[in-house]
């Protein structure tokens, strides 16, 4: 007889960090307590905070090579566009962003051990824009454009876009970050926007409506809404996370840092 199915792996699904540590933190630590078995992070661990080298030491540590240390099956974190930006050029960035990612820059190279620094600098050149598993992919940004294409609510207005990314994607779901906004986008041109931590909604009972599914932003949210936002998958339930975090202590890890725009730490005020 055929070995049983594997069964897939209760995931939290966290992204677009942004080195803001207190979120980072809490998020992680949640995440322990439902009980998953392993993280998966879908990039921009870095860009805009005030704590990028503690925040990639806890992806390493919770979706790398650490997560046995945590109970946990390994995972894996994707290239976000900030990686990205890092390992090539933040030309196309805006001012306060391309300020950001200059630091960030200078904090794995000129502000750490050669070493450590050559660590960092591997782990960041180790990740891929996407991941595919049986029917689930995992991207950054979308389908069609793992590393750059924003996935908006609006969007789901825009039936060429919405066709063209669902024309690249091999299976019944795909996790996405990159717009720091939460949402759920049907093939049959519906939208969820999910509120609050709620769940779990049953993705197995989709009958070939497959679904692109933002899991919003643990470090920078951008919904009108300060607390962090994550989700956890089984391979069938889905359910988002929303919480609230020390927003203050992020916002003044911002402000510590002549470098890194106010802005960045005033958006953290207003979820924006």
């Amino acid at each position: 007889a055929p070995d049983p199915p594997v069964p897939y792996p209760r995931t939290a699904i966290v992204s677009d960090l942004h080195a803001n540590l207190p979120a980072v933190r809490t998020a992680l630590a949640d995440a322990l307590e439902r009980k998953v078995e392993r993280i998966v992070c879908l990039g921009d661990v870095v860009g805009y905070g005030g704590s990028p080298r503690e925040c990639v030491d806890l992806v390493v540590d919770h979706c790398g090579e650490g997560a046995g240390e945590h109970g946990l099956q390994p995972g894996f974190c994707l290239l976000g566009n900030h990686e990205h930006a890092l390992l090539n050029s933040g030309e196309d960035f805006n001012p306060n962003a391309r300020a950001a990612i200059d630091w960030t820059r200078d904090q794995f190279s000129a502000g750490v051990a050669r070493e450590q620094g050559y660590d960092y600098w591997d782990f960041f050149d180790s990740l891929s824009p996407l991941v595919q598993e049986d029917d689930v992919l995992y991207a950054h940004g979308s389908p069609r454009d793992p590393v750059r294409e924003y996935m908006l609510p609006s969007h789901i207005r825009d039936p060429e876009k919405m066709a063209a990314n669902f024309a690249c994607m091999d299976g019944r779901v795909c996790f996405v970050g990159h717009s720091h906004v939460a949402a759920v986008y049907f093939e049959d041109g519906r939208l969820y926007r999910p509120r609050d931590t709620e769940g779990p909604y049953d993705l197995g009972e989709l009958d070939g409506n497959r679904a692109i599914v933002n899991v919003g932003s643990v470090g920078q949210p951008r919904d009108g809404d300060t607390r962090l936002s994550y989700a956890i998958y089984d391979g069938r339930g889905l359910s988002f996370v929303r919480l609230e975090y020390d927003v203050e202590q992020a916002m003044a890890d911002i402000r510590s840092v002549d470098a890194l725009p106010e802005y960045l730490a005033a958006r953290l005020a207003e979820g924006r």
